[in-house]
């Protein structure tokens, strides 16, 4: 199928004929038993995903899934919220082939380093904001936000302000899952299995409008209100110790959770006021996703350093990044040796895929297609679809990313005392209807595949409607 605008051009790939053969080699019933023996999931109750056994996923193209019984399910998010150019692009396989036969491995450690690190160096240069032009490359989003803290203190030494430690985040934020990363993030059901957290770390509370707001504040009170907070708290441990405020432009693993305009010029201008770095975590939101490049973009405020991963590879194979802007740079730069690094930092087939990713992006006009045409019609048919539905009572979002909230009561916003069992009764309706949508409690996550069609988001929806439709019906609700 192509798409043709005056801007744009985009051709989908042929989807393989039906008789293609997948990696499956065993029974279902024999991978489940294997996986029940051996395999330790990350976020899951062992236990209970043992009884009722995984689900076996065997091949992919575009925006689908193919389990190991046949099953063909649109993928909603992503993968996790990365597989930004969808599923099976050659170019990217094509890409990982080469440079694996040329030079599989090496470090950047001993004063070397290769030409995929260099080109995709350059290329992020070129595709980042005008500040942006120094990059550090790691293994995830995770590692990256660890790698952030270590340049925020490094950057406060060289200036000689060695008493700028705490780093700022707030509640319900999600900035990876190492130690480093989990407690950065606000996530009190992490922190419980975390006794060993991170210190100089503090939280304020998120800008979740419709969960925390006052029944009085209009949107653009509560987000200001809320970004006051910062302030209050830089007051509180006083400016001279404080050194960064992190946050993702937009929540994500926290519900999809898009802050009112007044949120984050006023949490910049607090940043400069006291002479603090500005951290957009951009794992989730970077690359497209908002029909901008970054997220923060589309928002309108200028951070410090950006953290990168999921869309920057897309999914295909494990990197992550952090670009720092000029003025960070350079303190990093001409002050000595920055004790830091991992093994596959800046790896050479990681970093050639990434290349082969960003051009597609680019060269297909994938972002500029986000923002001017399937961004605008996902965020249109959702809200159509779901205007007066009895348990939807709000949905945030920009281009191919949006959060649908559920309620008891919508006119009242009283929210179900179960939120968290409701997102899970219908994410299985979802996973039985054979569409992968993600809950967040009692918040319903959608992510899909940049390249998604006009058409496959007519069937994203629809399906997301009747595991909505069902889930009310199983709540008595009509």
């Amino acid at each position: 199928m192509s798409y043709r605008t005056e801007d744009i051009a985009y051709v989908q790939p042929a989807e393989p004929a039906a008789s293609t053969p997948t990696a499956q080699q065993r029974s279902t019933a024999e991978y489940r038993a294997l996986d029940a023996a051996h395999h330790i999931h990350p976020f899951s109750d062992m236990g209970a995903l043992n009884r009722s056994g995984s689900r076996v996923i065997v091949k992919a193209h575009g925006v689908y899934l193919w389990d190991s019984e046949g099953s063909k399910i649109i993928d909603g998010m992503a993968g996790l919220w990365c597989v930004n150019v969808g599923y099976g692009r050659k170019e990217l396989a094509d890409a990982a082939y080469r440079q694996m036969q040329e030079l599989p491995y090496y470090n950047t450690f001993f004063k070397t380093t290769h030409p995929p690190v260099i080109e995709l160096s350059a290329l992020l240069a070129e595709l980042a904001p005008e500040p942006f032009n120094h990059f550090f490359y790691c293994n995830s989003g995770s590692e990256g936000n660890d790698t952030v803290l270590r340049i925020v203190h490094r950057y406060w030494a060289t200036l000689g302000k060695h008493s700028k430690k705490v780093v700022i985040s707030r509640k319900n934020g999600y900035h990876g899952s190492t130690i480093a990363g989990g407690t950065l993030g606000g996530m009190e059901y992490m922190h419980e299995q975390m006794p060993s957290k991170v210190e100089n770390i503090v939280h304020i509370d998120q800008p979740y409008f419709f969960g925390e707001a006052k029944s009085d504040q209009t949107p653009e009170e509560f987000a200001l209100a809320r970004a006051q907070q910062l302030e209050t708290k830089i007051l509180e441990i006083g400016a001279q110790n404080v050194a960064a405020f992190i946050g993702e432009p937009f929540q994500g693993a926290g519900g999809v959770i898009f802050p009112a305009s007044t949120y984050w010029p006023e949490i910049e201008r607090i940043c400069r006021k006291y002479d603090i770095l500005l951290v957009a975590d951009e794992v989730i939101g970077g690359f497209g996703r908002t029909g901008e490049w970054f997220a923060h973009q589309h928002f309108g405020f200028e951070p410090d350093l950006i953290t990168m991963a999921k869309g920057l590879t897309s999914g295909y194979v494990p990197m992550g990044a952090v670009g720092l802007n000029d003025r960070v740079a350079k303190a990093i730069v001409e002050n000595g040796e920055f004790n830091h690094g991992l093994t596959y930092s800046g790896h050479p087939v990681a970093a050639a895929v990434a290349v082969a990713n960003l051009k597609l992006l680019r060269d297909e006009k994938i972002v500029q297609r986000v923002k001017t045409d399937t961004g605008p019609y996902f965020q249109k048919k959702l809200r159509d679809t779901f205007a007066h539905h009895p348990i939807v009572v709000e949905i945030a979002g920009a281009g191919l990313v949006a959060g649908l909230q559920l309620a008891e009561e919508p006119a009242s916003r009283k929210r179900f005392a179960n939120g968290g069992d409701v997102g899970g009764v219908c994410r299985d309706f979802c996973f039985n209807g054979n569409l992968i949508m993600r809950a967040s409690g009692d918040r319903m996550l959608l992510s899909p595949p940049l390249v998604i069609t006009r058409q496959e988001i007519d069937e994203l929806v629809s399906k997301a409607k009747k595991a909505i439709d069902a889930t009310a019906q199983q709540l008595g609700i009509s």
